[in-house]
């Protein structure tokens, strides 16, 4: 079976698509928790500087972002490998969408419980840091696991630029052996069992998380 002997190369595009989308995830919550603080900050720049982000990347195609990382920023000395742009790309886009996550968490938090923590002397990173940012996280589990998913099916738009992971695999095998539906059926089950196990993954830690509130 021809599908059969392309394993390998199955296996290595379903790595670099894993490695891409771990990588990305991580690097979005990061940038999305610290550009959500940006955003309730009392500091007014950093309001500004948050929300320009947010809107910028939440309304840039991802496809357009990867190009302009790819093949502009070279022209004025910014030259990173493929797979470094494609992520640096996925980072900022998922970053904007796990900053309204990580928002709305915050926001969920009682204002009271707030307000007694500034009245016990505490500094707007040690409300952040102790008060607020554990309680928000335990609300957003199941919106950081959307974002997870997004990020893992936006990684397919890698190969447009280069990279070889698992859908530009997918379309080199079909140049060659022109399987057509069955090697995009793989994929697409690949891609599946992915986003099924993050979303039990996150339903059951919510429900832990839950227990403990």
């Amino acid at each position: 079976m021809a599908l059969w002997d392309y394993r390998g190369e199955f296996l290595s595009g379903f790595g670099i698509t894993l490695e891409l989308t771990v990588i990305a995830f991580l690097g979005a919550v990061i940038v999305g928790t610290i550009i959500a603080i940006f955003r309730i900050s009392p500091i007014a720049p950093l309001r500004v500087v948050g929300a320009i982000f947010v809107e910028v990347f939440r309304n840039v195609p991802l496809m357009s972002l990867m190009i302009v990382v790819v093949y502009a920023l070279p022209e004025i000395g910014l030259s990173m490998s493929y797979m470094t742009s494609v992520i640096v790309a996925m980072i900022c886009v998922g970053g904007a969408f796990l900053c309204e996550a990580v928002r709305g968490g915050i926001n969920a938090v009682p204002t009271g419980q707030i307000e007694a923590a500034r009245s016990l002397g505490f500094s707007f990173s040690g409300v952040l840091g102790q008060i607020v940012l554990p309680q928000a996280f335990r609300s957003m589990v199941q919106p950081i696991v959307t974002v997870f998913i997004a990020v893992l099916l936006s990684s397919s738009l890698a190969g447009v630029v280069g990279v070889q992971d698992l859908t530009a695999t997918v379309s080199w095998i079909n140049n060659r052996e022109a399987l057509g539906l069955e090697t995009f059926a793989v994929a697409a089950a690949m891609y599946l069992v992915v986003a099924l196990g993050a979303g039990a993954v996150g339903a059951r830690l919510e429900k832990k998380l839950r227990v403990l509130r």
